[in-house]
């Protein structure tokens, strides 16, 4: 089985392709952030793809928007730190086949792998329960702009990197601080932030 573990804390992803390599059963290529996750994908065929959500350049969620977009048969497993409801939502919208935390026991991600592979979804019935919470307000463009501005981009870098008009980047950085009821855009990312919508 041919599975890209895209990862972006170096030791992280070692441990995590080294617990998978003794398996035996599966074929480890890494990826050490969305960005080279996305140029792997294009290029190779793998059966699965687990990912990070939080990483430079692409988000794991992203990446999973991706493959579906594809019409792709790999199959996608998150694996992360934060069980927050946002991202929980957005991963099964995605049709992301499990979603596991990072702190959970290591024989529960080969178990993961293998149920997924066989066409189940697996995900933590807490964060299951989690995910009915709130709806996300944001789109798609509200939110990669706000992220850009969360990393302390100005709004003429956000354009450049949206290929969009400065005047785009100022109303959807407006309608994010509307939606999230927030004071300016910083306080707009720290809230989708933390309830994983961003």
């Amino acid at each position: 089985m041919n599975i890209l573990l895209a990862e972006d804390q170096a030791m992280v992803r070692g441990a995590l392709a080294a617990l998978l390599s003794l398996d035996g059963e599966f074929e480890v290529t890494q990826a050490c952030d969305g960005d080279e996750a996305l140029s792997l994908l294009k290029k190779d065929t793998f059966d699965l793809l687990l990912t990070d959500i939080e990483m430079p350049g692409l988000t794991g969620l992203e990446l999973a928007q991706w493959c579906q977009k594809q019409d792709s048969p790999i199959k996608v497993i998150i694996l992360t730190t934060f069980g927050r409801a946002g991202y929980i939502k957005r991963a099964i919208e995605s049709g992301v086949g499990g979603f596991l935390l990072k702190d959970a026991p290591s024989d529960s991600l080969i178990h993961g792998i293998r149920q997924v592979m066989a066409g189940k979804r697996v995900i933590d019935p807490e964060l299951a329960i989690m995910a009915i919470g709130e709806s996300d307000p944001l789109n798609d463009k509200e939110r990669k702009a706000l992220r850009l501005a969360s990393e302390g981009r100005s709004t003429a870098e956000i354009a450049t990197a949206l290929f969009i008009a400065e005047g785009t980047v100022r109303n959807y950085l407006s309608e994010a601080i509307s939606k999230l009821h927030a004071s300016n855009r910083i306080d707009a990312a720290r809230i989708a932030r933390k309830k994983g919508w961003l």
